[in-house]
């Protein structure tokens, strides 16, 4: 009954706009009072000692000590990388349950009904390309931190040739086994074990759209990844941004409720911290030549197991930027492409009435 209670008081802030959180203060706390303490131990426990090392290329195993552990660890131990170590090890243990649309997957499974639209409608809105029964035929995508293919092979159902990649090793492994079931995605879904960066050297204006759904919460360095980001992205690509903003209501929705109330998300997936604003987002985007064309709040309900669009951007919220110049080649791809430290480096002004679906 409170999460329902919550519910409907997040339907009623979602008539206001993304730049304003509607809710009372104390009203809120009194919600979620008991949410925050059912978390309360678990936050307070700090996070096992970990080394900023990250498994890539063929090493699939976190284990410490598993072969080749050290030397492909060290693809991703410099700050100047967007892969987070600590994220990768918490992905690792559920690299093999993408694919369970009732398990930890399974809100991302619901989001499909909004995220696909989005980026299909999106698409040929700025595209004079048409194809009845594929009409995403012709745009090439690459979809950043791909995980198990969720988003990747609806896509490609619709004809894009999409690249998915994610430097974990499993993720990858998991998203090429499932892709067998489906012939459809033969030749239209190719999935590479590797980070944006180490994309973003071999790759530059190469794809109509990059995808980053359910990401830049867990990237270890917001800049460069959307650096290169506008790298591979073609004159006029576009990018796609699923994510949390970083408001009270969100961290009592998505962390509180979702994972240690609910159980909806496997508890230690997000951190608050990394949690981003529209309004410091589009900061970011504008910095590497992009220009904020869309922000759509997105609600979930727990109950039903649905997304659905609102207009508060409080806590889940959708955007769409367009790269309105052509990137020049970034200093974290000139450094790298020099040789210079190349082991260690690779690998609320946004409102929803911009563009309400």
């Amino acid at each position: 009954m409170a999460m329902h209670r919550a519910l409907l008081q997040l339907r009623s802030a979602g008539r206001g706009s993304c730049s304003r959180l509607r809710f009372p203060e104390r009203r809120l706390r009194a919600a979620f009072s008991g949410w925050a303490a059912a978390a309360a131990a678990a936050a307070a426990r700090p996070r096992a000692s970990r080394e900023r090392q990250v498994p890539g290329g063929n090493v699939c195993s976190y284990a410490q000590g598993a072969p080749g552990y050290a030397d492909a660890s060290r693809r991703y131990t410099s700050s100047r990388t967007t892969v987070d170590p600590d994220e990768m090890k918490t992905f690792q243990a559920l690299s093999q349950k993408w694919w369970d649309s009732n398990g930890e997957f399974a809100a991302l499974h619901a989001l499909n009904d909004l995220r696909v639209p989005f980026i299909r409608d999106t698409l040929l809105t700025y595209s004079e390309k048409m194809h009845l029964g594929h009409p995403l035929q012709g745009f090439r995508i690459l979809d950043v931190g791909c995980g198990g293919g969720l988003l990747s092979e609806p896509l490609g159902r619709l004809g894009a040739v999409v690249v998915g990649i994610d430097p974990l090793e499993d993720n990858i492994r998991t998203a090429k086994l499932h892709q067998l079931f489906d012939p459809v995605l033969k030749g239209q879904v190719e999935y590479t074990a590797c980070s944006l960066e180490e994309m973003a050297m071999e790759a530059t204006n190469t794809f109509d759209a990059v995808v980053a759904s359910e990401v830049v919460e867990h990237v270890n360095n917001l800049e460069i990844f959307i650096t290169c980001a506008a790298q591979v992205l073609k004159p006029e690509g576009s990018l796609f941004i699923t994510t949390i903003n970083k408001t009270i209501l969100s961290y009592a929705m998505a962390i509180v409720a979702a994972e240690y109330v609910l159980r909806i998300v496997p508890s230690g997936t997000h951190e608050w911290e990394k949690f981003i604003s529209p309004e410091e987002l589009e900061k970011y985007l504008a910095s590497s030549g992009f220009t904020v064309e869309a922000v759509n709040g997105m609600l979930f309900n727990p109950i039903f197991g649905t997304w659905s669009w609102i207009n508060d951007c409080s806590v889940n919220y959708a955007l769409h930027a367009v790269n309105s110049k052509v990137a020049e080649q970034s200093d974290f791809v000139s450094e790298s492409s020099n040789g210079k430290d190349n082991g260690s480096d690779q690998s609320e002004s946004s409102s929803c009435s911009k563009d309400k679906l």
